[in-house]
């Protein structure tokens, strides 16, 4: 959501540090900087020449303020307008933005199916889909012998959300979806999964100047998880709490890729830092207030997405763009 026309330097930066540091995927929406993000992508491979370098994750069929966009014509433009923005002939992992539960799955599976076959794209997932339609999606793929959604993006942090942050937005942090992604092994691309800097120390229960914070974040387990956060890391040996709480994301039973938005490359570092950060799995369900625990750990960094596979890799091995 950083990258833009408008600051290149800064896209450019970002991108090359990731690639430096072992990162091999971008996530980026055709809705992102008003396509723009998508555009700055686009320079950048043309300018460099290191499309293959770079797994690029786009996501489409977002509502617009007149109407809800999930059906088989608004995937099929939003694919060929970032095919055409990021100056690439296929899109890695293809994730449909928004769900419109009152649209059959069937015609959106079979749309999404066309252009796998086409080669725009290799594989495709939701975002922001609840794991019901996710379950409804692949029965019908199987059914038809199709490959189905291999991957999913929902919100998953060690802070719980009040409410959305924005509209038609779903989280998994609830112990029912978390199950759900641990029995089907469901590669979760966790989106903020930092909590839009809720770990990083700026908050405070007496700070209200940011209303979408104070709206979403603040109630008394999470000031709990940031404390306990802060506490772990210090005893790990002078990790943040908002690394902490990124290691919380990576060590789940189930593949997770940490989705973060640095909007510098300080930011980008100390992020990646946080691979390096190992939590037993009595560390994991501390930090999330559990007594008892569903939570076991798989290593950080022992695989990789493979979007030719379906939903069976082991835990990611970067944190995400």
């Amino acid at each position: 959501m950083v990258f833009s026309l408008e600051a290149l330097d800064l896209t450019y930066d970002l991108i090359e540090t990731w690639l430096e540091l072992g990162g091999n995927i971008i996530d980026t929406a055709h809705v992102y900087s008003g396509g723009n993000s998508e555009r700055a992508m686009g320079r950048w491979f043309q300018e460099r020449g290191r499309r293959e370098d770079v797994l690029v994750l786009t996501k489409g069929a977002h509502h617009n303020a007149d109407r809800r966009r999930v059906t088989p014509e608004d995937i099929t433009c939003d694919v060929r307008d970032s095919l055409a923005r990021l100056k690439t002939d296929t899109l890695d992992l293809y994730l449909l933005h928004r769900d419109d539960p009152e649209v059959p799955v069937g015609p959106i599976v079979e749309a999404l199916e066309e252009h796998r076959r086409a080669g725009r794209i290799r594989a495709y997932g939701g975002s922001n889909w609840s794991t019901a339609r996710l379950e409804e999606a692949n029965a019908y793929a199987r059914a038809h012998g199709l490959q189905g959604f291999t991957a999913s993006s929902p919100n998953l942090s060690l802070a719980v959300q009040n409410e959305p942050v924005w509209a038609d937005c779903l989280s998994a942090s609830d112990p029912a979806s978390r199950g759900w992604y641990e029995r089907t092994q469901m590669p979760l691309f966790a989106w903020s999964s930092q909590a839009g800097g809720f770990f990083t120390g700026l908050y405070s229960p007496e700070n209200l100047e940011n209303e979408d914070m104070v709206r979403v974040y603040y109630n008394e387990g999470n000031w709990e998880r940031l404390r306990r956060a802060t506490e772990l890391g210090r005893k790990k040996g002078s990790y943040t709490a908002n690394q902490v709480a990124l290691a919380w994301v990576q060590h789940q039973p189930f593949p997770v890729f940490a989705l973060i938005g640095p909007h510098s490359v300080d930011e980008l570092r100390s992020s990646v830092a946080a691979l390096d950060l190992e939590l037993s799995p009595e560390e994991v369900r501390w930090l999330n207030l559990e007594q008892g625990g569903w939570c076991s750990v798989f290593g950080v960094g022992k695989g990789s997405f493979d979007p030719n596979t379906e939903h069976r890799t082991p835990n990611a091995a970067t944190a995400g763009s």
